[in-house]
C-alpha cells in the first residue's frame, strides 16, 4: 500500500483541463479539478469525492481510470485548504462540508446543465457523499453513486485504524491543514490542544472548532453520514476489503442488516484489496475503477 501511495502514484502522469477555484457563500474558497472539458456537453459528469488529505496529484490514478473505462467528465471537488487552496476563512473539515459541495454541483449543473451527473466518493470523500446523499434524499441530481472503502459511522470508525496508518495520517492532517495556515489558525482557542494529538480518533475528537462547531457532539451530529444513511434513496454501491488498514471491516457490521432491507444498496466485499487499492496484474491496475465505470455505465443505460 505505502509503494502504490508514496511511488507508484507519483509516476501517474495525468493534465488537468483546469483547476478552477470558487467562492463560497461564506468567503471561503474550494474548487473544482477538471478531466473531459472538451467533451460534448451532454456526457455524463462524474463528480468525485476525494480523500482525507486528498490533492489533484493524488487523485490522478482514479480520475485518469474513470475516464478511460467511461469516457465521461470528471469533476473533481476539492474541500477547503486541499491542494494549497487558500483558506481566507478559519474553517475546514477532513470529512468535507455539504453545503460547499451544494455550491460546487450547482456551479457544475450551471456549466453543463444538460450532462447527467453521477457521484463517486473515495475513502474519506464516502463520507461526504452518503451525508450529502442522505441529507437530499430523493432532490439529489444525481442518477447513482459508488462508495469506495468507507468507514460508515465516522464517529468510531477511526477506533479501528491500523496503529501504524492513524500516526502517519495524523501527521499528515497537520502538514496538510495546521502548519500551512499558521496564521488563519492563529486565535483558534483549541489549536495546541489539536497539535498534541496522536491518533486520527483524537484529532477528530479535538478538532471541531477548526470545522466551525462549538462542540464535538455538534460538529458529529452535523456532519456524521450515518445519522442519514436510510434516507438515501439513490442507487449506491458500496466497495470494502476485508483487510482494509484503514477503513476496518468492522466498521460495516452493525449496518449489514440494515442495509440489507435497502433496495438501492448494494455492498460487495472482498478478502484482498487493502484500502482503495485493489491492484491485479503484472501492471497493478486497480480494478475498482472498472467496477465503478461499468456499475454507474449500466445506471445510465437504464
Amino acid at each position: 500500500m505505502l509503494y502504490f501511495d508514496l511511488i507508484k502514484k507519483q509516476t501517474i502522469h495525468l493534465k488537468y483541463d483546469a483547476i478552477e477555484q470558487l467562492k463560497m457563500a461564506d468567503g471561503g474558497i474550494t474548487a473544482i479539478a477538471w478531466h473531459g472539458l472538451h467533451l460534448p456537453e451532454t456526457t455524463p459528469t462524474i463528480v468525485l469525492m476525494h480523500t482525507i488529505t486528498g490533492s489533484p496529484e493524488s487523485m490522478r490514478e482514479l480520475v485518469r481510470d474513470l475516464h478511460a473505462h467511461t469516457g465521461w467528465r470528471i469533476a473533481l471537488c476539492l474541500r477547503r485548504g486541499h491542494a494549497n487552496l487558500p483558506m481566507p476563512v478559519p474553517k475546514m473539515s477532513i470529512f468535507g462540508s455539504t453545503d460547499d459541495l451544494r455550491e460546487q454541483i450547482t456551479h457544475i449543473q450551471n456549466k453543463f446543465p444538460n450532462s447527467a451527473l453521477y457521484a463517486v466518493g473515495s475513502s474519506a470523500g464516502t463520507g461526504l457523499l452518503v451525508r450529502y446523499l442522505g441529507e437530499e434524499g430523493v432532490q439529489t441530481p444525481f442518477k447513482a453513486a459508488f462508495a469506495l472503502c468507507p468507514g460508515y459511522d465516522t464517529e468510531l470508525g477511526f477506533k479501528n485504524v491500523h496503529p501504524f496508518y492513524t500516526k502517519v495520517m495524523t501527521k499528515k492532517l497537520f502538514k496538510a491543514f495546521i502548519y500551512p495556515y499558521a496564521e488563519t489558525w492563529k486565535y483558534t482557542a483549541s489549536l495546541e490542544q489539536v497539535l498534541a494529538t496522536k491518533s486520527l480518533q483524537e484529532f477528530q475528537s479535538h478538532y471541531f472548532e477548526l470545522a466551525g462547531y462549538s462542540s464535538f457532539e455538534a460538529y458529529n451530529q452535523a456532519t456524521n453520514p450515518i445519522f442519514v444513511f436510510e434516507n438515501v434513496k439513490i442507487p449506491l454501491m458500496i466497495l470494502n476489503a476485508e483487510d482494509d488498514p484503514v477503513c476496518n471491516i468492522r466498521n460495516f457490521e452493525p449496518y449489514k442488516e440494515m442495509i440489507q432491507k435497502m433496495p438501492n444498496m448494494m455492498v460487495v466485499t472482498t478478502k484482498k484489496g487493502s484500502h482503495c487499492g485493489f491492484y491485479e496484474g503484472l501492471n497493478t491496475q486497480s480494478w475498482s475503477a472498472r467496477l465503478i465505470s461499468d456499475y454507474l455505465m449500466l445506471q445510465h443505460q437504464e
